[in-house]
């Protein structure tokens, strides 16, 4: 099963957040069951369409995802999954 992981500074917004193993195989599937574990998680990770938030990026296995708009990217069975947020400024 995949294991999500989170960023330390989403602890801020979600207290209770940690590694967590999905069930699910697709990644807007597994951001819905994250949502049933961290209620709110899915709105500050998806924009109001179902796309990805500027200010967060999502890895899988290592790799930036390239579909943010659908979330299309695959996961194995044994993905690592790693949400944080986007670093920005100037």
């Amino acid at each position: 099963m995949p294991t999500v992981r989170f960023t330390y500074a989403l602890k801020r917004f979600f207290p209770a957040i940690r590694d967590t193993t999905a069930s699910s195989g697709t990644l807007p599937d597994i951001l819905r069951e994250m949502e049933g574990a961290y209620p709110g998680l899915q709105s500050y990770i998806l924009d109001e369409q179902g796309n990805l938030r500027k200010h967060v990026n999502i890895f899988i296995d290592g790799e930036l995802i390239t579909d943010r708009l659908h979330l299309s990217d695959g996961c194995k069975e044994n993905s690592e999954i790693y949400i944080m947020q986007a670093l920005s400024g100037g």
